[in-house]
């Protein structure tokens, strides 16, 4: 059987920084209750005439780079998101216009938080069974723009911004290992955005309300994070036949410090084995994943050999973890 490996990795943010001191005078909240609860100093947020696609692009064009590929090694394009250019046509259809990428099968999942993981699934099953060579994965969101700017409990969470794997059939790089995932949409109403679908269409009143904003249960959502993170990380693990023992680092949905932490323990890692950068993005969901992994390779975290494990959760209910093995 094949093997996919993640061959190069980028990533792409707004220029413009949202601080916690500027979200003081938004709505009644502080900077130290912010970085107490969740961990956030600031977020990098996108200007209204800036979309998904626009740093799905520059995220893949430095993960292209990074694999030595040009436009026609392409043979696929994945991209998670919930905040999509249009509701139609795909980002990712878009997306490969621009790449200059020539018929090849584009399409958009939305999985939440989880959308980086799924697509690396997904991408993995397709090289592994011989549909393709090479695949592009994208993570993006532009959480700011379904953001509630009146919900204290909401609107300091979230950021923009996309990040991008190039998987290949061909090493070097990271080999996709064991993986979990799973779904539980009974819990979909604990994290939503009410309007905009067949469900409620868009209308002056569901503007007026606010209902094509994002809307979490958050107390209700931490809990469940925890725990299927955490289990997450534990079945792609044994899946592989990798001990936790031989876990050299953590890249884990940027969503919670107190999550992340709590996933760290279940793995008994060291907080130098964890990558953490919510204090810089915030919560930027599918997107969050795959931003860290290219800064964690780009700060030579990633020296082979090495085993990492990704984490998430998100809306849906969705989670996922997947081991990575890196070596020569």
């Amino acid at each position: 059987m094949k093997k996919a490996y993640i061959v190069g990795t980028g990533h792409s943010v707004p220029e413009k920084i949202l601080t916690n001191k500027d979200l003081e005078s938004m709505v009644d909240t502080s900077d130290e209750w912010i970085i107490t609860r969740t961990g956030i100093k600031e977020r990098h947020v996108s200007t209204p005439g800036e979309a998904s696609s626009d740093f799905a692009l520059e995220a893949c064009r430095s993960a292209m780079e990074a694999a030595g590929w040009a436009p026609g090694d392409v043979d696929c394009v994945l991209v998670g998101t919930i905040t999509p250019d249009y509701p139609c046509p795909a980002t990712a259809c878009i997306l490969a216009s621009r790449l200059g990428l020539e018929n090849v099968p584009a399409y958009d999942f939305a999985a939440g938080c989880s959308g980086f993981l799924y697509g690396l699934i997904q991408a993995k099953a397709f090289i592994e069974s011989g549909f393709f060579e090479r695949i592009l994965v994208v993570g993006v969101e532009m959480l700011t723009k379904i953001t509630n700017w009146t919900d204290r409990n909401t609107c300091v969470l979230f950021g923009d911004g996309a990040g991008a794997a190039a998987v290949s059939s061909t090493g070097p790089g990271g080999e996709l290992g064991g993986w979990h995932w799973g779904a539980d949409g009974s819990l979909g109403d604990l994290l939503l955005m009410r309007a905009g679908g067949s469900r409620m269409p868009a209308s002056e009143e569901s503007v007026r309300q606010n209902l094509h904003t994002i809307y979490m249960e958050g107390r209700e959502v931490f809990r469940y994070a925890v725990r299927a993170m955490r289990d997450s990380c534990l079945k792609a693990l044994e899946k592989d036949g990798t001990p936790k023992s031989e876990v050299d680092l953590l890249i884990s949905h940027q969503a919670n410090t107190r999550i992340i932490d709590a996933t760290a323990r279940a793995l008994e890692l060291r907080p130098e084995q964890v990558f953490v950068n919510i204090h810089k993005y915030g919560n930027t969901s599918a997107a969050s994943i795959p931003i860290a992994l290219d800064e964690a390779v780009r700060e030579g975290l990633v020296v082979p050999p090495k085993n990492i494990v990704l984490a998430a959760f998100g809306a849906g209910l969705t989670w996922a973890g997947i081991l990575i093995k890196w070596r020569e």
